[in-house]
């Protein structure tokens, strides 16, 4: 039986698209352990239309119970159990924050929370994981959450794994580090929020040099000794990170990446070349210089839905018009047949992030090692 807040289609709140969104994300985010599907229908039917409010009490109540599951297996010396019930209240914090107004205090009330059981899961997990700060600019650092790969000895290619300037990182705890556990990476989830609250992503929006602060990055994991320096990758979750791209041409030391490789960028240059019958595309103004216009040394892969923003068929037209010399660009389109399609492949995250990190397996596995 169909929830009485569900539609058919299974969209919670058809006059809230980002509601909407948000409970999608949170079903897929079962497949990874940063939710239980029985426990997102259970809110949805207790949701009311009426009360703007029932949102955040609802996801919030639901976080404290596992938040309260996981205290009480620690207390056991159930770590396995610990740690999923972290990984969940974790997200469902996330969730009761996100419909809330920046300024809203409950707002940050709730990330702290997250925050706090990102931090006792990685104080449980073996090996630990811990809170990282990177110096980034004169008045604001970066920080991040470092997992060790499993073997925990010598040196392990790392990978860095961030989003868009308001996105923060607790989701990469259950969405992508069980990929790279899995292969024997370390990872780095990282955000440009640091420990500032949500609106400060609107001055972030304002700086035109973002992609500043993954050189800072590159700087700090050189410096410990448990990554091994030659295999060092990025991914820019969500798709759409163009800073990284812009990063990607200044970091030599990048072995490989996952980002949109400029494609936005492209596709503006060519949008306003048509719209205005400009036949030089050098002079149509574009705000930063995209990857594929250059010969990027770094190995790159893209991957899109063919039900995204931007469609299939003009994403490989730009591809194959941009890619230059010896730059190894890899386009990988998900269909609706094989599910993935959906812009940044939320219907699906688990199968992208599966093609993603076999990708990133291959590529760093052939990067020699430093001597």
């Amino acid at each position: 039986m169909i929830p009485a807040c569900l539609s058919d289609d299974w969209t919670l709140c058809p006059e809230r698209e980002d509601i909407s969104a948000e409970f999608t994300r949170l079903l897929t985010a079962a497949q990874e352990g940063g939710a239980t599907i029985a426990e997102c229908l259970m809110i949805a039917r207790q949701l009311k239309r009426d009360d703007e409010q029932s949102w955040h009490r609802e996801w919030k109540r639901l976080a404290q119970a596992n938040r309260q599951r996981a205290e009480a297996a620690f207390a056991e010396g159930h770590m396995a159990t610990a740690q999923r019930n972290w990984l969940r209240a974790m997200n469902y914090y996330g969730a009761a924050a996100m419909p809330l107004d920046k300024a809203d205090e409950r707002r940050w009330v709730a990330v702290l929370a997250m925050q706090e059981c990102a931090r006792r899961y990685l104080a449980a997990r073996a090996p630990a994981g811990e809170v990282v700060t990177i110096p980034w600019v004169d008045d604001h650092s970066l920080q991040g959450y470092f997992l060790p790969a499993p073997s925990a000895s010598g040196r392990a290619p790392t990978v860095i794994c961030i989003g868009e300037p308001g996105h923060r990182k607790e989701e990469f705890l259950f969405k992508l580090a069980p990929h790279a556990r899995e292969r024997g990476l370390s990872m780095l989830a990282l955000d440009l929020l640091g420990d500032q609250r949500d609106d400060y992503a609107d001055t972030l929006l304002q700086r035109r040099d973002l992609e500043s602060s993954i050189a800072s990055v590159m700087d700090y994991l050189e410096t410990r000794g448990d990554v091994d320096f030659d295999r060092v990758a990025i991914v820019a979750d969500g798709w759409g990170s163009s800073f990284v791209a812009r990063a990607v041409l200044q970091e030599p030391r990048l072995a490989a990446a996952v980002c949109d490789g400029g494609l936005w960028d492209l596709h503006e240059r060519s949008f306003f070349a048509s719209r205005f019958a400009i036949s030089d595309l050098s002079i149509v103004p574009v705000p930063h210089a995209p990857l594929m216009a250059s010969s990027a040394d770094c190995p790159v892969l893209i991957t899109l839905g063919e039900d995204g923003w931007l469609k299939a068929d003009r994403a490989r037209q730009i591809v194959q018009k941009s890619r230059l010399g010896s730059s190894d660009i890899v386009l990988k389109v998900f269909t609706a047949a094989e599910t993935g399609a959906a812009q940044a492949h939320a219907d699906n995250p688990s199968l992208a992030n599966e093609y993603i990190f076999d990708w990133l397996e291959s590529r760093l596995g052939a990067v020699g090692r430093r001597t």
